[in-house]
């Protein structure tokens, strides 16, 4: 049988072409290790360095914030301080949500307040409608700081603008909320 398949005048074609499929078979299959080497190699990146990279973006506003509340005078702000004054006073926030926010526990919270409030950028008052609560009011120092905190983010953000596209800056937004939203509990993961 052997025989006969040698003698037919196509067979030596035939194995040519099975030969040249066979090669072609093992080239697709090289490039799709390369390429799935090469996506989790990028996956891989990715999970390494975003953690990374939001560190570093964290420490480009921070760096900035601090910089500019040093030249206001106002070094002395408490960690955690820019947050919560910048959040009041810039967006109108509660004291109490911009705590939550900061995930810290109620002694940290206490602790936080109070350093504001002994170095003038809060004003703690009983409140007259009911004395068992007290009322926090950004002071004209803590206004200043805020202003500086404000003035700080907004030279990093046209500093961030010149540097990508507008796609680019709406790209990382969204990715940004993503992230927030896998924090808050609001995204559910696929099984």
């Amino acid at each position: 049988m052997a025989a006969e398949h040698a003698d037919h005048p196509h067979a030596h074609a035939h194995d040519h072409d099975h030969d040249r499929a066979h090669d072609h078979d093992h080239a697709h299959d090289r490039d799709h290790d390369r390429d799935h080497d090469r996506a989790h190699d990028r996956a891989h990146e990715e999970a390494v360095s975003i953690p990374s990279l939001l560190r570093a973006a964290r420490g480009s506003y921070g760096d900035a914030i601090r910089a500019r509340l040093g030249e206001g005078g106002f070094d002395d702000m408490p960690r955690n301080g820019s947050f919560v004054l910048g959040g009041m006073a810039n967006r109108g926030g509660s004291s109490g949500d911009l705590i939550r926010e900061l995930g810290v526990s109620k002694q940290a919270a206490s602790q936080l307040i109070d350093a504001l409030v002994l170095r003038g950028y809060l004003d703690r008052q009983v409140n007259p409608d009911d004395r068992r609560r007290l009322t926090l009011e950004v002071t004209e120092r803590g206004r200043a700081a805020a202003a500086a905190v404000g003035a700080a983010i907004s030279d990093v953000n046209r500093e961030l603008g010149a540097l990508i596209t507008s796609e680019q800056y709406a790209g990382m937004l969204a990715g940004l909320h993503a992230l927030a939203s896998i924090k808050a509990g609001g995204h559910q993961h696929p099984h």
